[in-house]
């Protein structure tokens, strides 16, 4: 990526029922379960000890990554469409072990979604999100959304093929962050899961914006809103 933006939070929604039965979701507008709305909560512990600004905040249109922005802290975060789920087509619903019944070398990232979105739409989608934030001129965003969009917006960030998002997994109410390695674009943490760390002293005041640690001292959250 080029000079101006410089970092991407990214926050994957909190659990769902079908997310916990492992049935693949996307245009399906779910809602969260009592543990993912615990998981969505603990975001805000993480967001105020951090004490980062960010000047552009999006979220996903479906109501388990806007629930999860709100419950987060994060009333008016604006609404992306792009963020939304890889549309799975014919999969929606079913489960890994059920689709490998039929396709057994199945993956989203190498095979793409039959009579849903392919690999290459996807890419392309990520591609414009990230143009789209550079664009409007941010440095630091946040935004909430999906596991399997996040992992391929993070493998366009790093200019990977999206293939390699098979090698990221990707929890259920987890926070992880984009930047750079020098002049590199690069993961600067992964998977972070606030409402598992929750009460250990100092662990989102650790995590600078360049991944690095900093001071353990807390502060209020600050955050600006592009």
């Amino acid at each position: 990526m080029t000079t101006g933006l410089r970092t991407i939070t990214l926050v994957r929604h909190g659990m769902t029922e079908w997310a916990a039965a492992g049935r693949h979701t996307s245009v399906t507008d779910v809602g969260l379960t009592p543990t993912g709305r615990d998981e969505a909560m603990a975001l805000w512990h993480f967001f105020r000890d951090r004490g980062q600004v960010y000047d552009g905040i999006y979220t996903s249109p479906l109501k388990r990554a806007r629930h999860t922005a709100i419950l987060a802290g994060f009333t008016d975060a604006e609404t992306q469409d792009a963020l939304r789920e890889w549309h799975y087509g014919r999969y929606e619903g079913k489960t890994s072990a059920e689709i490998h019944e039929e396709w057994p070398q199945w993956t989203i990232f190498r095979c793409g979604a039959p009579e849903g979105e392919s690999r290459e739409a996807v890419q392309r989608r990520c591609h414009q999100v990230l143009t789209d934030w550079q664009e409007r001129g941010h440095e630091h965003v946040l935004c909430f959304a999906h596991g399997h969009i996040l992992r391929a917006l993070a493998c366009c960030w790093m200019d990977l093929d999206i293939a390699f998002g098979d090698h990221l997994h990707l929890d259920a109410g987890s926070i992880s962050c984009l930047g750079y390695e020098h002049a590199s674009p690069a993961l600067l943490f992964w998977n972070l899961r606030p409402h598992f760390c929750h009460g250990q002293d100092g662990v989102a005041a650790n995590l600078r914006s360049d991944g690095s640690k900093g001071s353990s001292s807390r502060q209020p959250p600050q955050v600006a809103r592009g």
